[in-house]
């Protein structure tokens, strides 16, 4: 099994990868050869361009996604602050939600026009606030209209346009309601499909209890992905370690890691590690430096330090000082005033060098 590795010029430095593939043929170059590709995971209120640029401080191989953005708020909204990004992002997709195809389809081309590399069409969501705009996961319900949808898409972009899915929702059969969707919007010219393992419950269940109440059934994806060898089906759903991506990567072509990478983030330079075969040694002094770099960009154009820094909470789990990093961070980064100087302090409380006497 072979990575399908994007390499940004100005991510860190990572021996042995391979050199940039053309994200607008990823998913085309990694069916034909046999490739997977590993994302991080659309998240609300999570994956803002923040976050994607720690990540990609991280892996430089990993496809990052945006958190949904309405094709309404791409059309009326402020647009650079809802699209703006980093270049060193890419690769980098755009998840739109929407069930309108004229509108999703101009979305996608201004989301084109900013640079993503993917537009990604959300009918995975099961939100109060999603459903009653009627998209997200009460999409599964219409495929025909979902197809009318990624028809649209394409039609505006020469970008990969792709879906994100669950098997079903409610008392749908998922083995009739999966095919019957990635059936259609691959017809209708879908470059991929990621499923989300899971139903998704549109009544008695929150958001929150969707994403671990509905039992996984990853064997739905992978007989999916029996059925259709020749299209790109991805997975996403529960997934909590390197080894849990690789063994996924047995038999579909993607795997897709959500809040535990969020959580977490050391856990993406340990997929980096798993996937390429390569002993990936982060740097965390280039990675802090980087992001205290990136910080003051941010608070000189009026942002906050905690902007950033909540995204890296989660950073250093288990290494001595940990704890009072976070607190720093938790504390010290959300005054008005904060700069990356605190940053810088709260690092300096982990004891790096017992990872590094560990590794």
């Amino acid at each position: 099994m072979r990575v399908c590795v994007q390499s940004p010029a100005n991510a860190l430095e990572a021996p042995g990868l391979k050199e940039l593939t053309d994200p607008r043929r990823m998913y085309a170059t990694a069916l034909q050869n046999s490739e997977t590709v590993f994302a991080i995971a659309p998240m609300m209120d999570w994956t803002d361009r923040h976050c994607r640029f720690l990540h990609r401080q991280l892996s430089r191989s990993a496809l990052l996604y945006t958190e949904m953005v309405v094709a309404d708020a791409v059309l009326h909204g402020p647009r650079e602050r809802l699209l703006d990004f980093d270049e060193t992002e890419h690769p980098v997709a755009l998840q739109i939600g929407g069930s309108e195809p004229a509108k999703l389809a101009e979305a996608a081309r201004i989301g084109a026009d900013f640079g993503y590399d993917e537009i990604n069409l959300n009918v995975g969501c099961p939100s109060d606030r999603v459903q009653s705009g009627t998209f997200g996961a009460c999409l599964m319900r219409t495929p025909a209209l979902v197809g009318e949808c990624v028809e649209a898409m394409k039609s505006a972009v020469d970008v990969p346009v792709t879906v994100k899915c669950r098997i079903g929702v409610d008392d749908q059969d998922p083995e009739i309601a999966l095919d019957e969707l990635a059936d259609t919007v691959f017809e209708a010219g879908a470059d991929a499909l990621w499923v989300h393992a899971r139903k998704a419950w549109l009544q008695g269940l929150s958001p929150a209890q969707n994403r671990t109440v509905p039992p996984l059934d990853y064997a739905r994806v992978y007989r999916l992905k029996q059925r259709l060898p020749d299209r790109f089906i991805g997975i996403n759903g529960g997934i909590g370690s390197a080894e849990e991506v690789v063994a996924h990567l047995k038999d579909t072509d993607g795997a897709m890691m959500g809040r535990t990478a969020y959580q977490n983030p050391a856990f993406i330079a340990d997929v980096e590690a798993a996937l390429t075969g390569n002993e990936v040694q982060v740097d965390w002094d280039a990675v802090v430096n980087a992001m205290a770099n990136y910080a003051a960009r941010h608070v000189e154009k009026g942002g906050r330090l905690s902007h950033v820094t909540r995204h890296m909470v989660g950073l250093f789990h288990g290494l001595p000082g940990a704890r009072r990093y976070r607190q720093i961070l938790s504390t010290e980064a959300t005054k008005p005033d904060a700069g990356p100087e605190v940053l810088f302090a709260a690092y300096g409380t982990v004891d790096i060098e017992s990872a590094r006497r560990a590794a």
